[in-house]
């Protein structure tokens, strides 16, 4: 039954059967075969087929979120077990929205001093992403945003408060200033994020607010691609103070606050809505409540 859910699941990350059961290593015959069987067992339609995958029945979607609950709660507990006999081992998949990147190592480098033989992967990318991510239980959990957009089910850990700030040359328009608003901002040409990312969905609604056009002049998924832009002295954009701290400054680079409003974002750790939690999961937990003791939020 265990391995039929897993199917399932697969199914509905990859909307598409070869590539569902190339993932989880069987035959596309197998996989169909597998989740016919469920569909027999279950007595009802779970998956709408055609010529390809078209989606799920209302059944189907229902028995996916148990699927999902059963294959976590099975993994979780085999990690639990191996733990007890072995102390934490294992791979801890961390998703994070590219602003708060640099923010990962704070949480990864007192955790493996604490558990050395934990292994790491950790991916950019946007906030729905992560969301998508941790329902198909692909990543153990994600940085992002926690007071913008609707987050569904997750647990979460505030760790700091995401302030904006214009990072522009020093002999730029408004370079010299010691605050902006944002409608002045609205007036530089800025290096900004791509649209699929919330933290672009924030600035262009501040933007907008203070009556301005939101025409970058260049955009790109990658922070540290617009702040080598940004280090040129010929580009500007905006960007979390803490981000900008952590990346460095040179002495022809300022980062100036931008007021009119001050706004501010919570960024925390989210893991999936599981008690108990996998045990890997469970230690990031408590290794975010204890750096958030410690940062200035």
């Amino acid at each position: 039954m265990l391995d039929k859910l897993e199917y399932l699941i697969a199914l509905s990350r990859e909307q598409h059967f070869g590539r569902a059961a190339e993932t989880c290593g069987v035959t596309q015959p197998t996989l169909s075969a597998g989740i016919k069987q469920l569909e027999e067992t279950l007595g009802v339609l779970l998956v709408q087929r055609g010529s390809r995958f078209i989606g799920f029945t209302a059944e189907g979607e229902r028995t996916l979120d148990w699927a999902r609950r059963i294959v976590g709660d099975s993994r979780a507990m085999r990690e639990e077990i191996n733990a007890l006999r072995h102390g934490l081992t294992g791979q801890l998949r961390i998703a994070a929205i590219p602003t708060a990147l640099a923010m990962v190592a704070q949480l990864t480098t007192p955790y493996r001093a604490r558990h050395p033989d934990v292994r790491f992967t950790i991916w950019s990318r946007t906030s729905i992403e992560i969301l998508t991510l941790m329902e198909n239980l692909e990543i153990d959990a994600g940085l992002t945003y926690l007071d913008n957009e609707p987050l569904g089910r997750v647990n979460a850990v505030p760790l700091y408060q995401e302030r904006y700030q214009l990072l522009t040359a020093a002999d730029a328009p408004l370079g010299n200033r010691e605050r902006v608003t944002w409608k002045e901002v609205g007036h530089v040409p800025l290096c900004l994020l791509t649209p699929d990312m919330q933290n672009r969905r924030i600035i262009d609604g501040l933007l907008r607010a203070a009556g301005g056009d939101v025409q970058p002049t260049l955009e790109s998924d990658s922070m540290i691609l617009l702040f080598a832009h940004v280090r040129t002295g010929r580009w500007a954009s905006v960007m979390p103070a803490r981000l900008a701290e952590t990346l460095g400054l040179t002495a022809t680079i300022r980062a100036i606050p931008i007021v009119e409003p001050e706004a501010v974002h919570t960024i925390g750790l989210v893991v999936p809505p599981r008690e108990p939690l996998t045990p890997l999961a469970a230690a990031l937990v408590a290794e975010a409540k204890r750096l958030a003791a410690t940062l200035d939020t």
